[in-house]
C-alpha cells in the first residue's frame, strides 16, 4: 500500500477507522441515526444533522458540511465547506475547498488546496491542482491544472 496514492490513502483511512472501531478509542467516533459504519469528525467542524455520512469518513478541522449532504468513504480536510444536497463518493477533499450545492463527485475525485466547485456540477475522479475554479462538470476522469 502507498499512501501517497489517493485510493491507497481512502483504504488506509477506512482501516484506521476500523482499528478505532476495535480499540479503547472507538468513543471518539461519531454515533447517531445518521451515521453509518466508522466516521470521525473533528470537535470543531459544524455538520448537519440532516447529513448522511458513512462508511470511512473523516471530517476534519473547522469543515462545514451543509443540509442533506451525503458523504461516503471521503476525507475533507481543514476548513471545506460542502453545500447544501450534494454527493461525495470516494473523494479527498483537500484544504479551504468550497463543493457548491447540488454537486455529485465521486470515484477517487481529489481537490487540492482552495478549490471551488460550482453548483450543479457532476465530478467524475477528477485530479484538481490547488488554486483552481471548477465551473463546468468534469464527465471522464483527468487531471485539471
Amino acid at each position: 500500500m502507498d499512501v501517497g496514492q489517493p485510493n491507497d490513502f481512502l483504504k488506509g483511512t477506512s482501516l484506521y477507522l476500523n482499528y478505532l472501531k476495535q480499540s479503547d478509542h472507538s468513543k471518539e467516533l461519531a454515533t447517531g441515526s445518521n451515521i453509518h459504519g466508522n466516521v470521525l469528525i473533528h470537535p470543531t467542524a459544524s455538520v448537519s444533522p440532516t447529513c448522511v455520512l458513512g462508511p470511512s469518513v473523516v471530517i476534519g478541522p473547522e469543515c462545514i458540511v451543509e443540509d442533506g449532504v451525503r458523504i461516503r468513504n471521503s476525507t475533507l480536510l481543514q476548513g471545506s465547506i460542502i453545500r447544501s444536497h450534494s454527493w461525495l463518493e470516494t473523494c479527498i477533499i483537500g484544504w479551504r475547498c468550497t463543493v457548491g450545492q447540488w454537486v455529485r463527485m465521486e470515484n477517487i475525485t481529489v481537490l487540492g488546496e482552495d478549490v471551488i466547485v460550482s453548483d450543479e456540477l457532476f465530478v467524475n475522479g477528477a485530479r484538481v491542482l490547488p488554486h483552481k475554479s471548477i465551473a463546468q462538470s468534469v464527465v471522464e476522469p483527468q487531471i485539471i491544472m
